[in-house]
């Protein structure tokens, strides 16, 4: 990788507002078009002819469709978004009959799509879910430790202890604690989240800060005991979307928080990035793949990561800093529209080509529905929208 700047560095190049206030309703237009599509179902995976293969009952992309379409009725006030979106409630309400496959991700899934509905429309019914959520979630915590569990004995997702295993999407998780906080008053949500944020930030976090994808405790003493890269090239490697998850995840942290050292993660894991990126916006998958392998993209890195900029941003306080993050949100929003926008193909399903869900497991080159949901959000953000459903 090439060495961590001190600051920020300057971006390749700079775009005006109106190249995103153009391109949003293209995007809004597309998702309209794909309603009739996917209807009451949850897209997990793009397939080679630009479609969706489905979730089944419990995953953890379940929300993200639903989040686009709240984004789309808060672009629009379209009526239709909403229906659409009210249409995936019944999805939701058989997760939470599901207990027993909880995981860390009940944010991502309920976030997106029972909050959002609460957040704009006063749902009370939807309000009533996303509670139920967050309990769940919180009975994840492990005290002795202060982190939440990730992942459950059954799940076959890697070998070795899972009892004590925390993964760095969980960052994105914690916003359904924190929203449960304000909405009940109870402060524990909120102490358990920010308690499992300065974990992260000592284990996951390594002092380069780039991030390992998982990190394991030993499940009896809680002690830290080391890191892995599931998803990364190998266990030293830096995953391009583990990167965009802590981005995102410290600067939401921090929004909540109001802790200075959660925004100064959030900045000092975006220099990382951006040194990475000076020559091309859209991110490989792993920032330290040997020049031997095939440099697949990772279109849902790159969006995940650009919304984080623009969060950041807005969190300085420093007018010339904050210019300098978003300069990198709309370089790396550009770049995306430019090489993995499918939003004028009639043909897709989908937002943005070229995502790398897996490249361990084949899966290099899809279409993502939480990569569409993040271009959506960034380009919302690129548009002066500030107020979301984390």
């Amino acid at each position: 990788m090439k060495p961590v700047a001190d600051k920020l560095p300057n971006c390749p190049q700079t775009y005006e507002n109106r190249v995103f206030e153009s391109h949003l309703p293209k995007v809004i237009k597309a998702i309209h078009r794909n309603v009739s599509r996917i209807g009451d179902r949850q897209p997990m995976l793009g397939t080679d002819d630009l479609k969706w293969e489905y979730c089944q009952p419990w995953n953890w992309v379940s929300g993200f469709w639903a989040g686009q379409l709240w984004l789309a009725h808060k672009v629009s006030a379209d009526q239709v978004f909403k229906n659409a979106a009210r249409l995936q409630n019944a999805y939701m309400k058989n997760t939470l009959a599901l207990r027993m496959q909880h995981n860390h991700d009940l944010g991502f899934v309920f976030s997106l799509s029972c909050v959002a509905d609460y957040k704009l429309t006063g749902n009370l019914k939807a309000r009533e879910m996303a509670l139920t959520a967050a309990d769940s979630l919180l009975g994840r915590f492990r005290r002795s430790g202060k982190y939440f569990v990730a992942w459950n004995e059954d799940m076959a997702v890697t070998p070795g202890n899972v009892t004590g295993r925390v993964i760095i999407d969980s960052l994105q998780n914690m916003a359904l604690l924190f929203w449960a906080s304000e909405e009940t008053g109870n402060c524990v949500y909120k102490e358990c989240a920010i308690a499992h944020a300065d974990t992260m930030s000592k284990t996951v976090v390594r002092e380069d800060f780039t991030v390992y994808h998982t990190f394991n405790f030993d499940p009896f003493t809680q002690q830290p005991v080391g890191g892995e890269n599931f998803q990364g090239y190998d266990d030293e490697s830096c995953w391009a979307r583990g990167m965009a998850w802590a981005i995102h995840g410290y600067a939401q942290i921090y929004e909540y928080s109001k802790e200075p050292r959660h925004l100064a993660t959030a900045k000092e894991l975006a220099k990382v990035v951006a040194c990475q990126l000076i020559d091309d916006p859209v991110p490989v998958w792993d920032y330290r793949l040997p020049k031997h392998e095939t440099p697949y993209r990772d279109s849902s890195a790159g969006s995940c990561t650009a919304a984080g900029m623009y969060l950041i941003a807005q969190h300085c306080s420093d007018p010339a800093e904050a210019r300098e993050f978003r300069q990198w949100g709309d370089y790396l929003l550009a770049g995306l529209i430019e090489r993995c926008d499918l939003s004028e193909n009639n043909e897709a399903w989908g937002l943005l080509d070229e995502g790398a869900s897996f490249v361990h497991r084949g899966r290099c080159r899809n279409m993502l529905p939480y990569g569409d949901y993040y271009y959506v959000e960034a380009l919302m953000r690129a548009c002066g929208y500030q107020r979301f459903f984390w």
